[in-house]
């Protein structure tokens, strides 16, 4: 069985103020379960990119294998999101 990673969502920064309320410096960690409060867009954006970094691939335009940045499909808040594999239950 491949090994699985958690993922580490922060906000990052955005360019007007999210409907959400998310703000930034906000943060959610995926895991096994979908993160508690996160918007449904925003997650919705994100989930084939976690998916990625969670069972251990990365993106080519990237330098650091273990991170992602990423936006929200709101293109009057436009929150960029930076993602991190983390080991399962690695808080930072």
């Amino acid at each position: 069985m491949a090994k699985r990673y958690d993922v580490k969502i922060t906000l990052e920064s955005q360019l007007s103020q999210c409907p959400a309320g998310h703000k930034v410096g906000d943060q959610w960690t995926v895991g096994r379960y979908t993160p508690g409060g996160m918007c449904m867009g925003a997650y919705g954006a994100l989930l084939q990119y976690v998916t990625t970094l969670r069972f251990g691939g990365s993106f080519p335009w990237e330098k650091d294998p273990d991170r992602g940045t990423f936006c929200c499909p709101d293109p009057k808040v436009v929150n960029v999101f930076r993602l991190e594999r983390i080991e399962p239950g690695q808080k930072d």
